[in-house]
């Protein structure tokens, strides 16, 4: 699991939907398994990596199970019917993201903590190694922000999918992951543990400020 952090503005979405092969790297490749991805089609891409993006989600008329089972559709034939296997997927994603509840109600009906669990069930049932996801706790209250990172760290432990995820959260993206990218215009990028990030002050020196600097735990203190 590995967040990528940053001030505004250094990139970090856009790194993301490089990443995913939505617009096109400014240099360098992408690859998967030694394997370019620009040169694969988009179900092979689709069958590599699952986007959750920022955005809430508005749609209308949809069930929880409606919305999670489109994430099939790399495996689907051209009608989306689902096999037992992809309903077996449908119904583990939504266990796994605590929706049994919610499974046959419209998505109107949801608050947009259980909607983001819901497009995070989506792209589990995508079935691909990498999922990324920006900033899937944003619009979110303290309670379902922590809640969404710790399932995140659960998946990420329990099953062989690497998480990659951008956030604002430093304190829960210290705690709740193995790897940090720190990106700052002038810095660059850089590649560490979160106790690395900490010993070597690198959050202070991406995030320079008057107001504030950061303990040796990497939380916030502010200066009077």
């Amino acid at each position: 699991m590995i967040a990528i952090i940053g001030p505004n503005g250094c990139g970090k979405s856009t790194l993301l939907r490089t990443l995913a092969g939505l617009q096109k790297p400014l240099l360098g490749d992408i690859y998967v398994d030694n394997e370019k991805i620009n040169k694969k089609s988009i179900q092979e891409k689709s069958k590599l990596i699952s986007l959750v993006l920022t955005d809430p989600v508005r749609v209308g008329g949809l069930s929880v199970f409606d919305m999670v089972s489109m994430g099939r559709f790399p495996y689907t034939n051209w009608l989306g019917n689902l096999t037992a296997i992809d309903k077996e997927k449908i119904e583990e994603a939504i266990c796994l993201m605590k929706l049994e509840e919610f499974r046959n109600r419209s998505l109107s009906e949801l608050s947009d903590g259980e909607r983001q669990r819901v497009m995070i069930a989506k792209a589990l049932v995508q079935d691909t190694p990498i999922i990324l996801l920006d900033e899937p706790t944003a619009h979110l209250d303290l309670n379902n922000r922590i809640e969404i990172i710790t399932l995140l760290r659960s998946i990420s432990t329990n099953t062989s999918k690497s998480i990659i995820l951008s956030t604002h959260e430093l304190d829960l993206a210290l705690k709740l992951t193995n790897k940090i990218w720190l990106m700052d215009n002038n810095l660059g990028l850089f590649d560490k543990t979160p106790d690395e990030i900490i010993n070597e002050s690198l959050l202070d020196k991406a995030f320079q400020s008057n107001l504030f600097k950061f303990d040796t735990e990497g939380r916030v203190v502010f200066c009077y």
